[in-house]
C-alpha cells in the first residue's frame, strides 16, 4: 500500500546526529508541511499511547503503568536485530497509516510541498512509492558521534551501535538526489535550505500543472 499523496513530497533523511530536525525545521520556517516520522513515532509510545499495549506484550520489563523504558528498548533493539524487527513490525504499520492521513491533511495541500522526514527512509521497504525525490543531510561519522555524545549525553557505544545498524553514508549518498552537506555553520544549513526550496517549490508547481492538465 502506498501512502503518496497528490502532493510533491521530498523525503527528507540522514544519520543520527547529521541535524534533519535543524533541515526541516528552515524548510518548515519557509512555508513546507514537516511530515515527521519520528515525531509520529514518539506519539504513538507516549504514555498509554496506541503503540504501548503491542510493546508491553512484545517485550517484557520496557513498560511500567503504562510508561515505555525507551533506553531499555533502545538497548535491547540495537543489540539484537530479531528485536528490532519485531519494534518495526509493531510499529511500521501504525506510522505508515499516520504519514498517510498527514499527507491528506488541509495543512499539506495547502503547502507549496511536503517533507517526510523519516530516519530510516532508505532503509524503507518501498520509499520510493512515498516520494518524488530524496534529501541528504550529510556529516561524517566523527561529527555524528561527537554531536550525539555531547549534545544528546548518549554514550559512545550506543552511538556506535546505532550507525552501525543503519545504511552507510556511501550508499545513502547514491540514493540521494540532493545532498546537504551539514558539516559547517547554521548560515551555511540554512542557505543550502533556501536553494532547495526554490527547486522543490518549482518542480510542486509544474507537478500541479501537470495534474491538471491530465484531468
Amino acid at each position: 500500500m502506498t501512502t503518496k499523496s497528490d502532493q510533491f513530497v521530498v523525503g527528507l533523511t540522514g544519520g543520527i546526529g547529521s541535524g534533519k530536525s535543524s533541515a526541516a525545521a528552515h524548510f518548515a520556517r519557509l512555508g513546507a508541511f514537516i511530515v515527521d516520522a519520528d515525531a509520529l513515532s514518539h506519539s504513538l509510545t507516549q504514555a498509554n499511547g496506541p503503540a504501548i499495549p503491542a510493546i508491553a506484550d512484545a517485550f517484557a520489563c520496557v513498560v511500567t503503568n503504562g510508561v515505555l523504558d525507551r533506553a531499555a528498548l533502545r538497548q535491547r533493539v540495537f543489540e539484537q536485530p530479531s528485536e528490532r524487527a519485531k519494534l518495526e513490525t509493531i510499529l511500521h504499520p501504525m506510522i505508515r497509516a499516520e504519514t498517510k492521513a498527514a499527507l491528506v491533511s488541509a495543512e499539506a495541500i495547502n503547502a507549496p510541498y511536503v517533507i517526510h522526514m523519516v530516519p530510516l527512509l532508505f532503509e524503507s521497504k518501498g520509499y520510493a512509492d512515498r516520494i518524488d525525490c530524496a534529501v541528504l543531510v550529510d556529516v561524517d561519522e566523527a561529527t555524528q558521534v561527537e554531536r550525539v555524545t555531547r549534545i544528546r549525553g548518549v554514550p559512545l557505544t550506543t552511538v556506535k551501535q546505532i550507525i552501525a545498524s543503519q545504511m552507510s553514508r556511501a550508499d545513502k549518498l547514491l540514493l540521494a538526489q540532493f545532498v546537504i552537506d551539514n558539516s559547517g555553520a547554521e548560515s551555511m544549513l540554512e542557505q543550502q535550505v533556501s536553494n532547495l526550496h526554490r527547486v522543490f517549490t518549482a518542480n510542486a508547481t509544474l507537478a500541479k500543472m501537470q495534474v491538471t492538465e491530465v484531468q
